[in-house]
């Protein structure tokens, strides 16, 4: 950090820590409204049945219920996340295709009278044959999800870059691996709610959603509104990880209760129903051949994999193409072949999470990795050192490396985690593994298409300089983005962060930002930040140019104090200044808006996986098994990350040790499990086993110096990157503890028992 930053690089205080420790805080669903009434959705007990009749008369004579809905009462249109794929309506209409697919909704006076109504709805269904194994789904005999896509084929990638024939011909060493990733679920601490209503013909929407903007777009599509009829306001929120990024049918079905009633309808979603509906990670099949010479230089690789997509497709194909797009993206190679089929089942939908697509291909690349080097002879640390990617380099799929320090990160893990003291020195039981990461600093390319730019702020300064505010669409979801953006304005603006105010994601107030998705808002919505305060900065040093008799371009401001260079003795305060402005040009003003430059090749996919910058990041964990009963203890963790400028660093490390249970769970005890019907067997927090603070081990986190010449002050991400490498660095340390491998997610303790006892009894 260079001395003449004076806001960012410091570890100040959230801008929300008071009204979150305070619990002053209002979320969704702690908002009340007059008159409001409470709706829920009847969901379907069939993982695929067709709908025959749906009577709804009995619930509507139940005293205080004020509104049923079908499919009958709303648009018919299909709507989705991708528009390659719309295929979901709000309420099914011919068939239901999963445990807890949307059938009705009603709208009552409480909650109460809203289970009995649901309880009163009858509806006639014709069960159907269903498809639940996903390794099944393209059977010629499965059952049709959707009768539109053949042999329940959602997505379908062949993508192939040099020559991998050539390439594993020319190699010392081809090997093949196979891994099974499983589904889990982002399990965020507030539930998802909607409270929706009607003032003549606009509509307005508090919801806990991740992206505004999306959800104003698509709403307005699929009741058929201008976008300026639609106003979505996001409060405050617990949490999403690509949960809360989409349109849900709480939504779609409140709009639809609040246009008939007349009144705000506020629908929530149950942890269980969160389950069902809240799209996390994807089931996947994944074999991965790499040809490497005797050295360990990687050749070429072929990813070739199968994903279970669910009921719909939601992120789906944005997720599918993401698994093999990122790979290559730590390690150099020339030659490599993508492959995969995301397939539709009777299941819930899956979507985006945490590391969106990333996470499992990564712990089977980095397993197999491991795997080669032991072919070889080689240390782990050495095979990625030799491997490792340089800044200003061009992956095979076409996406530029600007600054990448991924050597250096590795050189510090190995240093700081006592690697070449404990590597095959330690005590039975207990192994040290490595993986790396990396990931998109921000989507190169919208969901949808629009040359809009992918962030827009406005920057306000009050009359009397003493406060500015920063009007974002940007949504805080609990990472402290509200925190960075208010502190890089302030560095722009030469301003005191103390002094700043932010007003964010709330569609009519608010200039349009994409969301909170790929890690993009510091670089991205921070570049449009830093463009506002730049304008505001050259507003005020006009202003005091004419108050201290000195040429605009002597004077700067830093930390609230215009100053001059030449005479330093001229100074006037940031107020002064900003208030002569106002009394001379009225508001005073600054505006910012970021779009990226075009990226990537023209190949079919080439968009997905692009982004002006990319983090890169190492792991290394320590675990003790116990071989009596299998069960895991992970000791240490040391993360080092090339993440750039660091704006503040006490949040960055906090996104990395967050990062860091939710990988640790996801590879040792998340896991979505269903019954043979199709239902989920464990839709609550005691059955379905995320980390809390007492599981988690002593964790050491660093950042290595880098500038990232595509963001702002050379910012890059560090929010979802973090989680790439978990998986892959548990499963390895774990390899290296017992001397064997298991090849399925999650490792839990009983893999790890019964692939110890079989190699005692050398099955």
């Amino acid at each position: 950090m260079t001395p003449r930053h004076t806001v960012i690089g410091r570890s100040v205080p959230r801008i929300d820590g008071r009204e979150k420790v305070t619990g002053a805080a209002k979320y969704t669903g702690d908002l009340k409204f007059p008159n409001m009434l409470h709706g829920k959705i009847l969901t379907s007990p069939h993982a695929h049945a067709r709908i025959l009749a749906i009577d709804t008369s009995e619930a509507e004579r139940l005293p205080g219920v004020k509104a049923v809905v079908t499919h009958r009462d709303v648009p018919s249109l299909k709507y989705g996340i991708s528009p390659a794929r719309w295929d979901e309506n709000i309420f099914c209409i011919d068939k239901v295709r999963f445990v807890g697919d949307k059938v009705a909704a009603v709208a009552c006076v409480d909650e109460e009278t809203c289970y009995r109504a649901l309880r009163l709805i009858r509806v006639e269904y014709e069960p159907l044959p269903a498809v639940l194994d996903f390794r099944r789904a393209m059977d010629e005999d499965a059952p049709q999800v959707h009768d539109e896509y053949a042999r329940n084929i959602n997505t379908e990638i062949h993508q192939s870059f040099g020559d991998i024939e050539a390439a594993f011909a020319q190699a010392h060493h081809v090997r093949t691996d196979a891994f099974l990733g499983q589904r889990t679920y982002q399990a965020p601490i507030e539930p998802h709610s909607a409270i929706s209503m009607w003032e003549g013909g606009k509509l307005t929407v508090y919801s806990s959603t991740q992206s505004p903007h999306y959800f104003q777009y698509y709403i307005a599509r699929e009741f058929g509104l201008p976008m300026g009829d639609v106003r979505v306001i996001k409060p405050y929120l617990g949490g999403g990880f690509g949960g809360k990024l989409e349109p849900t049918g709480l939504e779609f079905a409140g709009a639809a209760l609040a246009r008939i009633t007349g009144r705000p309808v506020r629908m929530f979603y149950d942890r269980a129903e969160m389950f069902a509906h809240n799209r996390g990670r994807h089931a996947q099949y994944m074999e991965i051949t790499t040809g490497v010479t005797k050295e360990g230089k990687i050749l070429g690789a072929h990813a070739n994999f199968l994903m279970d997509g669910g009921a719909y497709t939601s992120l789906g194909i944005a997720t599918a193409y993401y698994a093999g797009a990122l790979l290559p993206l730590t390690y150099e190679f020339d030659h490599y072949k993508f492959d995969l089929y995301r397939v539709y089942t009777n299941l819930p939908a899956c979507g985006a999470q945490r590391g969106h697509g990333a996470p499992q291909p990564k712990y089977a690349f980095e397993s197999h990795l491991d795997n080669v080097a032991a072919d070889l002879g080689l240390d782990p640390m050495d095979i990625r050192l030799v491997n490792a990617r340089r800044p200003n380099t061009v992956t095979p799929n076409d996406f530029g490396i600007n600054s990448c320090e991924l050597k250096r990160c590795l050189e510090r893990t190995r240093e700081i985690s006592g690697w070449d003291a404990k590597k095959g020195k330690l005590p039975r039981g207990r192994g040290i593994g490595v993986a790396t990461g990396s990931f998109v600093s921000g989507a190169g390319y919208p969901i949808y298409r629009t040359d809009l730019p992918h962030s827009a702020v406005v920057l306000k300064v009050n009359q009397d300089g003493t406060s500015a505010t920063l009007y974002t669409g940007a949504p805080d979801i609990g990472q402290g983005s509200d925190t960075v953006l208010c502190q890089m304005a302030a560095e722009a603006m030469g301003y005191r962060y103390e002094q700043m105010r932010i007003v964010a994601a709330d569609t009519e107030t608010c200039p349009m930002d994409l969301g909170a998705y790929s890690s993009r808002q510091t670089l991205m919505t921070g570049a449009a930040a830093k463009q506002a305060g730049e304008e505001v900065r050259r507003q005020v040093l006009e202003a005091a140019s004419g108050m201290l008799g000195v040429p605009a371009d002597d004077l700067d401001c830093a930390d609230g104090v215009v100053f001059s260079r030449s005479h330093p003795e001229k100074t006037a305060t940031f107020e002064e200044a900003a208030r002569r402005h106002f009394v001379l040009h009225g508001p005073l003003v600054g505006k910012g808006s970021y779009k990226p430059p075009k990226l990537g090749g023209t190949f079919k996919g080439a968009p997905v996986g692009t982004s002006p910058a990319y983090s890169f990041g190492v792991q290394a964990a320590e675990v003790q098994i116990d071989e009596e009963t299998g069960e895991i203890t992970v000791l240490d963790v040391w993360d080092v990350h090339d993440c750039g400028t660091v704006i503040n660093p006490r949040l960055l490390h906090g996104q990395v040790h967050g990062a860091l249970a939710m990988g640790m769970g996801e590879t040792v005890w998340e896991q979505v499990v269903f019954d043979e019907n199709g239902a989920i067997k464990n839709p609550d927090l005691a059955n379905y086993r995320i980390p809390t603070a007492l599981d988690m081990p002593r964790v050491h986190s660093e950042v290595v110096d880098s500038h990232e010449p595509a963001g702002p002050w050379g910012v890059k991400e560090i929010g979802e990157g973090a989680t790439n490498p978990t998986m892959g660095c548990f499963s390895n340390a774990i390899f290296d503890a017992m001397g064997v491998r298991v090849n399925s997610l999650p490792l839990s303790y009983e893999k790890v028992w019964r692939a110890l006892r079989d190699k005692r009894e050398g099955r």
